[in-house]
């Protein structure tokens, strides 16, 4: 019997956005009528990033943001992969006029509906459209991310941030993202960034984990789906750990995830996090 995950791999990425907004049509309605729609935060019917409370996971990153990386209201944030604003919203009540944040993504709607709903009241708030070809959210182009430019200066940034983004990316375009991270960070800046991590200790406890199991090994990176490549990817932790060495950046902390069965009181947070230093 195909799983529902495999269902949903196997529409578009269109198709996909489209389901969601019918499925949510009548919530997203009722909230706007009664008036009980948070609008600071988007409609359910048009996040398209991972399940959750929207507004209490960005939340939780703005906590950990200045818990693990000690980020403070003046510096200058780049949000890689910012979706459709849930890193940005509480930044906008953190960040003061002296600092700044940066997004950019793939998804046009996403960018489209920050730019109108965080930019406008937030100026020092700019999120940018980046059309580069991704199997789960944009195939309407061949640009690929294997040499992709930052759009920014060398040494821009206090701190880089990337929440489930190296999880749906090639190992050629993480190297290379792992490369512009080093060059638009500031000399003792930050980064934070969630990955699927492989070791013996995730291994083993995958193997009683069958609804969450990377099966198609190729070597550095295992994939969960191999039609759909950059749905879900796992990376082997000495391929990870070396990609950061040998551009430079050095690895401050490594806080292990529960995502591949591991308990969670002994476990950081869903995705395995690493925190990495200039």
């Amino acid at each position: 019997m195909i799983s529902k995950r495999k269902l949903y791999y196997l529409l578009s990425p269109s198709m996909r956005y489209s389901i969601r907004k019918i499925y949510y049509f009548p919530s997203d309605f009722w909230d706007l009528i009664s008036g009980k729609r948070d609008k600071t935060i988007p409609p359910k019917g048009l996040i398209f990033i991972g399940p959750g409370d929207f507004k209490r996971i960005g939340e939780h990153y703005l906590n950990i943001f200045k818990e693990q990386c000690n980020l403070l209201p003046n510096h200058r944030v780049l949000d890689v992969g910012c979706g459709i604003g849930r890193i940005a919203i509480p930044l906008t009540n953190y960040l003061n006029k002296e600092g700044s944040y940066e997004g950019f993504d793939i998804v046009k709607n996403g960018i489209d509906w920050c730019q109108k709903n965080i930019t406008q009241k937030n100026p020092n708030f700019k999120f940018t459209h980046i059309d580069l070809k991704n199997d789960l959210y944009n195939l309407k182009t061949e640009q690929t991310a294997n040499n992709f430019v930052f759009p920014y200066q060398d040494s821009s940034f206090d701190l880089v941030v990337l929440t489930s983004v190296f999880t749906h990316m090639m190992p050629d375009d993480v190297v290379n993202y792992i490369k512009e991270i080093n060059r638009v960070l500031k000399p003792n800046g930050k980064c934070l960034v969630t990955f699927f991590i492989l070791n013996e200790e995730s291994k083993n406890y995958m193997k009683s984990n069958s609804d969450f199991n990377f099966q198609y090994n190729f070597g550095d990176y295992s994939l969960m789906d191999k039609d759909v490549k950059e749905a879900n990817i796992a990376f082997e932790e000495k391929f990870i750990f070396n990609c950061i060495k040998e551009n430079n950046l050095t690895i401050e902390k490594t806080l292990y995830g529960f995502w591949s069965g591991r308990p969670k009181n002994e476990s950081f947070d869903y995705q395995d996090t690493l925190i990495l230093t200039k």
